[in-house]
């Protein structure tokens, strides 16, 4: 018969080690958990559900007008070409809403430049998936679209 004390034996501190170990992940998961909160859920979602049915009468709007944009990167700037539609010649608001890092998210006034173009400076988006819309500056009509930055081709709203 062995008589050592108990705290001098292996199996009590392995079997107290097990959920030792398990109270410390928990606590290292709170500690991550606290320090990055998840913003991907709005606190204000009734409005914003609201606000997207306003939203899509001028998706509508847009495209009754028949607005057609071009969207391509030249360099360290993003360019937008209108094509189609009434001209509008007046500023535009874009904006840029990172699908998962909102202190990224940019909402620019543009306007068009001697030769009909917007010019927007790409150096402060970040890389990865954006929803980009682009709004009259009245706020009548409204054109959307998903991207993944930076750009290869051309991208077209319509």
């Amino acid at each position: 018969m062995n008589n050592t004390p108990w705290y001098k034996q292996f199996w009590p501190w392995f079997l107290i080690l097990l959920p030792g170990s398990v109270v410390i992940a928990a606590l290292i998961t709170i500690k991550i958990a606290t320090d990055n909160p998840v913003a991907l859920v709005a606190e204000d979602y009734y409005k914003k559900g609201k606000a997207i049915n306003q939203d899509l009468s001028r998706i509508t709007q847009a495209r009754n007008l028949g607005m057609v944009f071009e969207l391509k990167q030249d360099g360290e700037q993003l360019v937008l070409v209108q094509h189609g539609g009434p001209a509008s010649g007046a500023a535009l608001e874009i904006e840029f809403h990172h699908t998962t890092l909102p202190q990224h998210d940019l909402t620019q006034m543009v306007t068009q430049d001697a030769l009909g173009r917007y010019l927007l400076p790409a150096d402060r988006l970040v890389d990865g998936k954006w929803q980009v819309m682009i709004d009259a500056h009245d706020q009548s009509w409204r054109l959307q679209k998903r991207l993944q930055l930076p750009l290869s081709n051309s991208v077209w709203f319509q």
